[in-house]
């Protein structure tokens, strides 16, 4: 079950509870009887690994490409 942080816009009371995906959000604060906004922080998710980002995918494609033209040029050599 995700933690949900709240904050009141009222009296700035904050405080973080365990919801369901399916419960409504809270809209009156437990203290004072305040409006409650949802508090949005950072994600915990980190992207790992090859491909994620547009300059991997140019690199390993260069590389591929000189690799074999190397390849090439030193079988003729011989």
């Amino acid at each position: 079950m995700p933690t949900y942080s709240y904050r009141c816009t009222t009296c700035n009371h904050a405080f973080d509870i365990h919801q369901s995906f399916s419960d409504a959000s809270l809209t009156e604060c437990p203290s004072c009887g305040g409006k409650l906004r949802k508090v949005f922080g950072n994600l915990g998710v980190t992207f790992n690994g090859s491909g994620f980002y547009r300059n991997d995918a140019r690199a390993s494609s260069s590389t591929v490409s000189s690799s074999s033209s190397s390849n090439a040029g030193a079988s003729s050599s011989d």
